[in-house]
């Protein structure tokens, strides 16, 4: 059979495995206790195994075999979690990971067997009783245990003169549907007698929440070995002990037992109560949706743009004709492709969650290998942002938070020093605002030094000695310098200067910007603020000359009428204006476009754009109107031009370009 069809449910699935393995041990590390969690874990284990081995990749299932053999030790209580168990099952993950980027990558899982993991993980629970043993209560003289119920179920078959059985069942390895064959076998015994009991319970094989051995307890008249043959008749069942209960070999299950003992037990009995009942929520929740491939949502998309491009077409059209009715049905129509456009956002949206989750554990990693204690604090997972964006913001996030914990946070002895808490504490959030998302990586750490990068852009030759009126804002624009770095000591974290000039090409390039606020000792807070999609946007349209450039809505402040005399010169030949007591830059997009300025003007029409706190007033020739546009890319040969954005198609089939707001303000 060919698997290929299936590769990408696969390669999503176990992504979505992995990073709940990934999530739920990054809670076990800090509460080893709880079995919930050990239940969690041991189910995507599982699951995982199972989609590996249907898929054909062996290596990945052997290890993920593995895991799950020290992951169902310590849920039936015979290990405990420990800081090195949690180590090597952290590895263990990592080379899962590893695996699938190999597959997603060439279809197949590699040749990298992982033989000294699988060794590590079996030799946990080859060791000797000890720190990671749990005591167990001695039932020495008891062969056989079960509840009231069961027991009185033995005893009525005795008096009766029937048999009682209990058959230890055990799959073939590679069996790949658990709970259909424990079904089969099921099936097959009740031919003979009756089940009165099974381990683990009929739910749990139903749930495939066992590994490959089963037994149940049957009562029947037939001989022993004749069941025992019709249950090795059925395939993929490796192995079948068969042992006759006798009298006097039964016993009640205690109920006497160490009260702490009894305490858990129950408290495991309610955690799984509320694990399967917010699992059967989310299955309830999950049986609503889809997947849906990223492709089929571009090519929607697409067509919804070229359809407010026509829109835009007959809306110049309609403005010849003096048509009540018609202008009407053009009302209608824009309202349709106005619900159309919105509905089709929303299925592009999804979480940044997608990206937060992967962070936990990479700043679990970070902190031991810095020798730091931080703590990461997420909010805002739930907010939501076109997909392409998504995908493009792990990078910048991950530069963002490791610069925060080797440069921000302090060692815990300074910070105690310094009368700060031990741990130190670094916030990722995310909300909207307006038609932005904004996302902040901010830290209680040390702060920027501004004097110790001053110093550093004037041994580079970007700053000269005497240059000392500088703001805090052009000093921070250093740190986004390409090969600029206030480390001393280049290690395999930083030094090479290439952290922030990353973030800041790669969230200008998504059409977003980056804001620093530090405060030298108290911490540093990066704001990231970018459109809420990147396929259709509000834009004004403005022109200079003969020719129409688009602005994005979401960077306009304000627009204002400023006299010619309002207009001041200043330093080097700057022009500026004063707007509410507030010095505002002003450039002429004639000079920024190439073409001559018209200066023989009474009074411009100033575009006051902004980029964070800092605003520049662009000086047009006439304001065309808002309008929603189809955002174009501008191709192999023309991407390289840092003012333009894009281009879009406009109603009467013209092409515009769209004005980058990071560039008309630098």
């Amino acid at each position: 059979m060919d698997m290929s069809q299936y590769l990408g449910m696969f390669i999503e699935e176990a992504r979505d495995h992995i990073q709940s393995l990934n999530d739920n041990m990054l809670k076990l590390e800090e509460n080893p206790e709880d079995l919930s969690l050990v239940n969690e874990i041991f189910r995507s284990a599982h699951t995982l195994k199972g989609m590996a081995g249907t898929m054909g990749f062996v290596n990945m299932q052997k290890l993920t075999h593995a895991m799950e053999n020290v992951l169902a030790a310590a849920r039936d209580g015979k290990l405990r979690v420990t800081p090195n168990i949690m180590d090597v099952l952290f590895k263990t993950v990592d080379a899962l990971e590893a695996y699938l980027d190999i597959i997603v990558a060439t279809g197949t899982e590699g040749t990298e067997t992982n033989v000294q993991l699988v060794d590590a993980l079996n030799a946990i629970l080859g060791r000797p009783t000890g720190d990671m043993a749990v005591p167990t209560v001695s039932k020495a003289g008891k062969k056989y245990e079960y509840d009231e119920f069961v027991v009185r179920a033995i005893e009525r078959a005795w008096e009766q003169g029937l048999n009682v059985y209990k058959f230890d069942i055990e799959l073939d390895q590679n069996c790949l549907l658990k709970s259909a064959r424990a079904y089969l076998v099921f099936r097959a015994v009740e031919e003979f007698g009756e089940i009165i009991h099974s381990k683990p319970s009929v739910q749990d094989i139903e749930d495939e929440k066992f590994d490959f051995e089963f037994s149940i307890t049957v009562i029947s008249k037939q001989p022993v070995e004749k069941i025992r043959e019709r249950i090795l008749s059925i395939s993929e069942i490796r192995e079948v002990k068969a042992l006759e209960i006798k009298s006097g070999e039964v016993d009640r299950t205690e109920e006497k037992e160490e009260i702490k003992e009894v305490q858990q037990d129950t408290q495991v009995q309610e955690t799984v109560k509320v694990v399967r009942q917010q699992k059967q929520e989310t299955l309830q929740k999950t049986s609503k949706t889809v997947r849906v491939d990223i492709e089929r949502l571009d090519v929607l998309m697409n067509l919804v743009s070229e359809l407010i491009i026509i829109k835009s077409r007959i809306e110049g059209l309609a403005k010849k004709y003096n048509d009540r009715q018609y202008e009407e049905s053009i009302e209608y129509l824009e309202r349709i492709t106005t619900s159309l456009h919105d509905a089709v956002m929303k299925v592009r949206m999804v979480p940044v969650e997608r990206v937060f989750s992967r962070f936990p554990r990479m700043m679990r990693d970070l902190a031991r290998e810095l020798g730091k204690e931080f703590e990461l604090v997420m909010s805002g997972e739930d907010t939501e942002v076109d997909r392409t964006i998504v995908d493009e913001l792990g990078d910048p996030l991950i530069h963002l938070l490791r610069n925060a914990a080797d440069h921000g946070i302090e060692d815990p002895d300074e910070r105690v020093k310094n009368g700060k808490p031990r741990s130190g504490l670094i916030k990722l959030s995310a909300y909207h605002d307006g038609n932005n998302v904004v996302i902040e990586v901010e830290d209680d750490g040390k702060g920027i030094d501004l004097e110790k990068v001053k110093q550093k852009a004037i041994e580079k030759g970007l700053l000269k000695e005497e240059q000392v009126d500088l703001s805090e804002q052009e000093i921070i624009d250093f740190l986004f310098m390409p090969s600029f770095s206030t480390k001393d000591k280049v290690t395999n974290l930083s030094g090479r200067g290439v952290g922030l000039d990353v973030v800041k090409t790669k969230i200008e390039q998504l059409g977003g910007m980056v804001e620093v606020k530090t405060q030298k000792g108290k911490g540093t807070k990066f704001i990231i603020r970018l459109p809420l999609t990147l396929a259709i946007i509000q834009a004004l349209l403005v022109t200079v000359k003969d020719e129409i450039y688009a602005i994005p809505v979401a960077s306009i402040r304000e627009i204002v009428d400023v006299a010619k005399e309002d207009i001041k010169v200043v330093q080097k030949g700057k022009e500026i204006i004063m707007l509410r007591n507030q010095v505002i830059p002003i450039k002429h997009l004639h000079s920024i476009v190439g073409l001559e300025p018209v200066l023989d003007k009474k009074k411009f029409t100033v575009v006051i754009v902004r980029r964070g706190e800092k605003l520049t007033g662009i000086i047009v020739d006439r304001l065309l109107g808002q309008q929603d546009i189809v955002i174009k890319s501008l191709g192999k040969y023309l991407e390289g031009i840092r003012l333009i954005s894009g281009a879009t198609i406009l109603g009467d089939g013209s092409v515009a370009m769209i004005l980058d707001p990071n560039m008309l303000t630098v």
